[in-house]
């Protein structure tokens, strides 16, 4: 999440654009160059060419078509905000899909919103991750969260596969649940980047998954003895 800041005509939003179509790119770049405190700064049309480009441009915000003919804005939004920290990444997408928010929000999305959302909202949240805040879809974001807090007669007993992690596999763990890239788990563990892929690795082969999203569902199991804060965070819905 980026930090609290405002934005002027003088100091403007820098914007970075990602779709596959460029009508769609087009359009979104005019949207967003008529307003003064916003300026698109660059866009790309597959995941390789936006990883290229937009470590050099430094945007502030990036908005991120979520599927693409090859890869996909989720993967782009983890390796870049790797990357650049501070970077908002603003996923955009045609299909009201839970799986995908939650991916979203694991790669470290600041905002998801359905591309039939209007324009002067499009505008609106483009502002809001840029000043810090969570921009997600409310009704889609609502379902996700009703699924997450399940009742808890229902909810069920802490999987026998977490107990042969190791205490630091744990907080891995947690901190994957808590939407970590692998470089900020580093930082918070004091391990390289090299040493927390392995981790990561032992892990998911120790749980019987295969992606991160999965292991960060099977975190919110985890107890309270456990020395990291291992369940999902209810993200901040900001609404304009």
């Amino acid at each position: 999440m980026t930090e609290s800041r405002t934005f002027t005509a003088q100091d403007p939003i820098w914007v970075f654009l990602l779709d596959d179509h460029e009508t769609v790119r087009r359009g979104l770049a005019d949207l967003l160059n008529a307003e003064p405190d916003i300026c698109v700064v660059g866009d790309a049309d597959t995941a390789e060419h936006a990883l290229t480009l937009a470590p050099a441009l430094r945007p502030h915000v990036a908005v991120l078509n979520v599927r693409l003919p090859e890869g996909d804005g989720i993967s782009v939004c983890r390796e870049l905000r790797s990357r650049m920290p501070k970077l908002a990444c603003l996923m955009l997408t045609s299909f009201d899909d839970e799986d995908a928010l939650l991916d979203a929000i694991m790669a470290g999305a600041s905002g998801y919103v359905l591309k039939q959302i209007k324009g002067s909202d499009l505008v609106s949240a483009v502002r809001t991750v840029a000043s810090g805040q969570s921009m997600l879809d409310p009704a889609t974001t609502a379902r996700l969260l009703h699924s997450l807090r399940a009742d808890p007669a229902e909810t069920p007993s802490l999987p026998p596969e977490l107990a042969g992690l190791t205490p630091r596999e744990r907080d891995v763990l947690a901190l994957i649940g808590d939407g970590l890239t692998n470089r900020e788990i580093g930082k918070k563990l004091y391990l390289s980047e090299k040493s927390v892929k392995n981790h990561i690795s032992r892990m998911l082969a120790k749980l019987g998954v295969q992606r991160r999203v999965q292991a960060a569902v099977l975190a919110t199991h985890l107890d309270q003895h456990d020395s990291v804060a291992a369940r999902l965070r209810a993200p901040e819905v900001s609404l304009s």
